[in-house]
C-alpha cells in the first residue's frame, strides 16, 4: 500500500459527558497570534471558567465558540455537531447563546421588548402572518410575552418591564443582557465579563442566578476577571496567557498553582 492510499487516521470523538469540545484552536489577526493551540472539554451541566490577564485571548476564544470568528485551525464539536464553518445565527439555533462584555441592548425598546426580540429564533408562525396578523401570530406573541415575563422575574426586572432599556441602571442592563440570552433557550450559555461594573450586592445576585441555571441543567462558560466569583462558582478553570493555555484545573488547583500565581493572580 502506498503512502497516498493509506486511510487517514481515525479522529477521536469527544466523550459523551462533554457538551462542547475544542481541539487545537488557532486564531491569528495579522501578526498577532490571539489564540494558539487551545483545547478544552466542557462537560454537560458544568460551569467552566476562562481567566487570564488582559490580552490573553479569552474573548477571542469565546468569539470562536459563538461563531463571531472562525478558527484558522482546529475543530469544535457541540453535542456531536461540528461547529467550524457554522455562523453565529446557526449556532444559536443549535442552543449556543452568549452575552457581551460591552452591552448590546436595543436601548430604544422596552425591557420586555428586548427579551421578546431575542426569542425570534423560536417563533412558530408562517412568514405571511407577520404582515397579516392572524390567530397563530396572536398565540405566538402571547407565548413569547409569557416567556419574557418569566425571564424578567428570574433576573429581578419584572417591575421594569415597560420602561426603555436605556433608562435602566448599569447593573440592571447587565441582568437584561442575561435575560435576552436566556430567551434563545440555550443549552450552552457563554457569559463574557458578566460581573464587570457590578457592585458587591449585584455580583451576589448574579452568582445566585448562575447557580440556579446550573441546578436546572444548563452548561455555562464564564470569561471573568472577578476571581472571587470564579472561585465560588466554577467547576473547572482554564487559565490563558498570551493566547496559550497556561493551566487547567479546579478552582483550588488554580489557586495553588505557582505558575498561575506568578502570571496572573499575583505572588
Amino acid at each position: 500500500m502506498t503512502a497516498s492510499s493509506r486511510p487517514a487516521p481515525a479522529v477521536e470523538a469527544p466523550p459523551a459527558s462533554v457538551l462542547l469540545y475544542g481541539e487545537g484552536l488557532h486564531k491569528r489577526f495579522g501578526g498577532v497570534q490571539a489564540v494558539r493551540d487551545i483545547s478544552l472539554n466542557v462537560p454537560h451541566g458544568s460551569v467552566f471558567a476562562i481567566i487570564g490577564p488582559n490580552g490573553a485571548g479569552k474573548s477571542t476564544l469565546l468569539n470562536l465558540m459563538s461563531g463571531l470568528y472562525q478558527p484558522d485551525r482546529g475543530r469544535m464539536i457541540f453535542d456531536g455537531i461540528h461547529l467550524v464553518g457554522l455562523p453565529a445565527h446557526k449556532r444559536a439555533r443549535l442552543g449556543l447563546a452568549r452575552t457581551f462584555q460591552k452591552l448590546r441592548l436595543f436601548k430604544q425598546l422596552s425591557v420586555v421588548g428586548n427579551v421578546i426580540a431575542a426569542s425570534h429564533i423560536h417563533h412558530q408562525i408562517p412568514p405571511w402572518q407577520y404582515v397579516i396578523h392572524g390567530g397563530a401570530f396572536a398565540r405566538d406573541d402571547a407565548r413569547c410575552r409569557a416567556e419574557a415575563d418569566k425571564l424578567l422575574r428570574f433576573v429581578g426586572l419584572e417591575a421594569r418591564a415597560s420602561v426603555l432599556a436605556a433608562s435602566l441602571a448599569y447593573g440592571e442592563q447587565r441582568m437584561l443582557e442575561l435575560a435576552r440570552a436566556l430567551a434563545t433557550s440555550p443549552r450552552l450559555l457563554m457569559l463574557d465579563e458578566p460581573a464587570a461594573g457590578l457592585n458587591a450586592a449585584e455580583v451576589e445576585r448574579l452568582l445566585e442566578r448562575i447557580r440556579l441555571l446550573r441546578a436546572g441543567g444548563m452548561t455555562i462558560i464564564v470569561v471573568e476577571h472577578n476571581m472571587d466569583l470564579v472561585m465560588k462558582i466554577a467547576d473547572r478553570v482554564l487559565v490563558m496567557d498570551y493566547g496559550q493555555q497556561l493551566f487547567e484545573g479546579t478552582p483550588a488547583q488554580v489557586q495553588a498553582s505557582p505558575t498561575v500565581i506568578a502570571a496572573y493572580l499575583g505572588a
